[in-house]
C-alpha cells in the first residue's frame, strides 16, 4: 500500500499503519523486535551499560524490517512518518499483548 497523505496525528496515521501490517508473521516479527527492544533497553538503564541502547535500538527495527521486506513486502512506513512510525509501532505492540489484534 503507498500513499501520498501527510498524516500530523496517530490517529490519522494508525489506520495507514495498520494496512502497512496486514500480513501476521510480519506483526509477529514486529512484536518480537519491540519486545526484545525494550528488554534490552530497560537492561542497559538499569546497569548503566549505555552501548546497549544502540543495540535495543537495532534489534526493534531489524526484526520489523525482516517482517516488511520478506513477509509484508512493502517499505517500512518509518522510512517517511519516523515518528508516527515508531508510536504506531508501540500501539499496534500494545494492541497485541492485550489481545486487540491477532498476534
Amino acid at each position: 500500500m503507498t500513499t501520498t497523505a501527510e498524516y500530523r496525528t496517530l490517529d490519522e496515521f494508525y489506520p495507514f499503519y495498520l494496512g502497512e501490517h496486514s500480513n501476521r508473521t510480519c506483526r509477529r516479527l514486529h512484536f518480537i523486535g519491540s519486545s526484545l527492544g525494550l528488554a534490552i533497553m530497560a537492561y542497559a538503564l538499569a546497569t548503566q551499560t549505555w552501548a546497549l541502547i544502540a543495540v535495543a535500538l537495532v534489534q526493534g527495527y531489524a526484526w520489523a524490517w525482516v517482517g516488511h521486506f520478506f513477509f509484508e513486502h512493502n517499505k517500512p512506513a518509518t522510512f517517511k512518518y519516523p515518528w508516527l512510525s515508531f508510536q504506531g509501532d508501540w500501539k499496534m505492540w500494545w494492541q497485541m499483548l492485550t489481545g486487540k489484534i491477532p498476534f
